[in-house]
């Protein structure tokens, strides 16, 4: 099963999809972990991103796309995969669509004073990207990674105003991948203001699994 998941910030997309992936025994391949693994592969695609990133722009389409392709490609996702953060942008959309069927977009909702509450108490391992929670999902030592044992710290992007931008770059670049995908006949909504274990029962629900 191919499945992308869309939702704004703080929406939950990738505790659902670490979760979810291990449900249906598939991929989660976020555009985060491919373009940090391109970094630390230091090939020529991998220094372009790192030079961007260093830069304080967003990846491009064209390169984002490449990656995700070339990602696509490999071995573990011959059973399937979930697409988290990608696609962003309805050029990137049509680009998928030139080399990928997908099965299901999932839609998570939420509302903005949600994803303020959620992305201002979110903790991040420096290692793995693993997101904490400092009242809802807390690591079980503090400051570190219960996964990898890595570093747990807060976003500098974390703080309201810059959670602010980044809810309006999503309503702006990324919301009307909604409409996008509603005319294809793949989005199926699940709300996800609910508690972690509630979300996975209403995904499992959309999905019709038992």
């Amino acid at each position: 099963m191919k499945l992308i998941f869309l939702g704004p910030p703080g929406a939950g997309k990738g505790t659902l999809a670490s979760k979810a992936a291990l449900l249906l025994n598939v991929s989660h391949i976020s555009t985060g972990e491919i373009f940090r693994s391109a970094m630390a592969a230091g090939s020529p695609m991998g220094l372009k991103v790192k030079a961007i990133v260093d830069s304080g722009k967003l990846v491009d389409d064209e390169t984002t796309v490449e990656l995700v392709k070339e990602r696509l490609s490999q071995k573990d996702t011959e059973k399937g995969y979930i697409l988290d953060g990608f696609p962003r942008t309805i050029p990137q959309a049509e680009a998928l669509d030139k080399f990928v069927k997908i099965d299901r977009v999932i839609n998570l909702n939420i509302s903005d004073s949600v994803s303020l509450e959620r992305l201002g108490g979110r903790l991040v391992c420096r290692k793995c990207a693993q997101n904490y929670h400092a009242v809802n999902n807390k690591p079980k030592v503090d400051g570190v990674c219960d996964k990898c044992g890595g570093e747990i710290y807060i976003r500098d992007d974390d703080s309201a105003a810059s959670i602010q931008k980044r809810l309006e770059v999503y309503r702006l670049q990324t919301a009307p991948l909604i409409d996008y995908y509603l005319g294809k006949d793949l989005l199926s909504d699940v709300e996800a203001w609910h508690s972690v274990d509630e979300v996975v029962e209403n995904f499992r629900k959309v999905l019709n699994l038992n």
